[in-house]
C-alpha cells in the first residue's frame, strides 16, 4: 500500500509550521552590508584611488626613488 500526501503551502507557512526562526531581517542586513562593502571595493579600483595607494607621496615619491636609483647605479661602478 502506498499513500501520498500533497501539502500546498508557502515557504513562510512551512517555516512557521515547523517552528523555524525568521532569518529574513538578518539576511537583509547582511546583504546591505555586503552591498556597501562591494561598492567601497569598486571605488577603490578607480585609477585615482589606486595611484594614491601605490604612490602615497605622489610624484615626489617617484622623483626620490629615481634619485636613489641613480645614486646606487653611479656609485656601483666605483672601486675603493
Amino acid at each position: 500500500m502506498k499513500i501520498t500526501i500533497d501539502i500546498d503551502c508557502t515557504p513562510e507557512e512551512a517555516r512557521i509550521f515547523f517552528g523555524l526562526p525568521d532569518v529574513q531581517p538578518m539576511q537583509q542586513r547582511l546583504m546591505a552590508d555586503l552591498e556597501e562593502r562591494l561598492r567601497q571595493n569598486i571605488q577603490d579600483l578607480e585609477p585615482e584611488a589606486l595611484f594614491a595607494k601605490w604612490l602615497p607621496m605622489g610624484v615626489q615619491g617617484v622623483e626620490q626613488m629615481q634619485k636613489a636609483m641613480w645614486a646606487a647605479m653611479s656609485g656601483g661602478g666605483k672601486k675603493d
